[in-house]
């Protein structure tokens, strides 16, 4: 059985360098924003090409922690609307709900499963309207030039969810570098992912980034001062200490991811089965190698008979969850597709040339 993510295999090559970081954890006494992290902010900084990374507690305190952050430099007011794909994870909304700030949902591309740019358009009011959320769906980059341009147009902030887009390039811009902030995760699952829950936003905005590292630890710069209110989210030392050994090898892991997903596009050959829209640039990480079927139920149990484990991201559209009752009368006929037909194939660094070989001839033989 070829697993959809093998984890231990992925982190097995570390295994020894872990042990040996642990120990130096331990023996260190300082637990907590510490050197390793200082170190990875530095690391992950310089990789994505900004002047600074703050590490936090998760992906969507990521998110959440830049939308609380301008809330308190007086850049959004509480009730403010952003504009958010429908067709992504469900941290995307919540955390410009759990900021205070009114989420409007837009259908994305059928194509590139992103924003597109007439919706966007479309869907901006004047005066209401003072960000866009884009997010960077299974590893691809939102085309942002123009995202870009019609945020300097109507004066909104654009910012990026890049939990999934470690990594990917475009114009020569790292996710992270492209809007005026970004939120990662560092789920274990992810391109870039440590022992258990982590994240970081990146920016260029020195303002933003010291009020984040203020609001991450209790709203304080000084222990015991607090000048605003704040969380408890901060990026563990130990986990910064993995990340620091992992980023060095991704750009070397999201290129096996690439050349994997190249055989599936170019091999993969059922009219059963539509592929997702690739320019082979370096703007696709492949997080995730999504397909879409009009039966996926009995597609899923085709491969899985076949040997490979499939996953569905994600089952039900966002604003279709029993939780979101502000969207029940929401129609978005795109993402109630996408979510109804998507399936997930195995697409990561370890797998062999003959495991996705087999995929290829378990999905051809469908």
């Amino acid at each position: 059985m070829i697993p959809y993510l093998n984890l231990k295999k992925i982190n097995q090559p570390y295994e020894e360098q872990i042990l040996e970081k642990t120990k130096e954890f331990v023996q260190s006494g300082h637990y907590i924003l510490g050197e390793q992290l200082d170190l990875f902010e530095r690391n992950f900084s310089e990789y994505c090409g900004v002047p600074h990374t703050v590490g936090v507690g998760n992906g969507l305190d990521a998110l959440t922690l830049i939308f609380k952050a301008y809330i308190q430099l007086g850049k959004l007011k509480t009730g403010d609307e952003i504009i958010v794909p429908a067709n992504t994870y469900i941290a995307s909304i919540l955390a410009i709900i759990n900021a205070g700030l009114k989420p409007k949902l837009i259908d994305t591309n059928l194509k590139t499963y992103n924003l597109d740019i007439f919706s966007v358009q479309n869907a901006i009011e004047p005066g209401k309207t003072k960000a866009i959320l884009m997010v960077h769906l299974y590893g691809q980059i939102n085309d942002a030039k123009e995202l870009r341009q019609l945020a300097e147009d109507f004066n909104l902030l654009l910012i990026e969810d890049a939990a999934q887009a470690h990594g990917a390039m475009q114009d020569g811009k790292r996710a992270g570098a492209i809007g005026h902030a970004a939120g990662f995760s560092f789920y274990p699952g992810k391109n870039l992912g440590c022992l258990g829950d982590g994240g970081a936003i990146t920016t260029h905005d020195t303002q933003l980034a010291n009020c984040i590292r203020a609001m991450r630890n209790y709203g304080s710069e000084m222990k015991y001062y607090h000048i605003y209110k704040g969380c408890n989210s901060r990026l563990d030392e130990w986990q910064a200490a993995i990340l620091n050994l992992k980023l060095q090898d991704l750009d070397f892991d999201n290129d096996k991811r690439r050349a994997i997903a190249l055989r599936y596009l170019t091999e993969i050959q059922n009219n059963k089965v539509e592929l997702p829209t690739w320019d082979e640039s370096k703007n696709h990480v492949f997080h995730i190698f999504v397909v879409r079927v009009k039966n996926r139920t009995a597609f899923q149990e085709h491969l899985l008979s076949k040997g490979v484990q499939t996953l569905i991201h994600y089952p039900i559209a966002p604003h279709l969850q029993s939780s979101m009752t502000e969207f029940e009368d929401l129609q978005l006929p795109i993402s109630e597709q996408i979510h109804r037909e998507v399936v997930s194939i195995p697409c990561h660094q370890m797998l062999s040339f003959e495991e996705v070989s087999q995929v290829i001839k378990a999905v051809n033989s469908y």
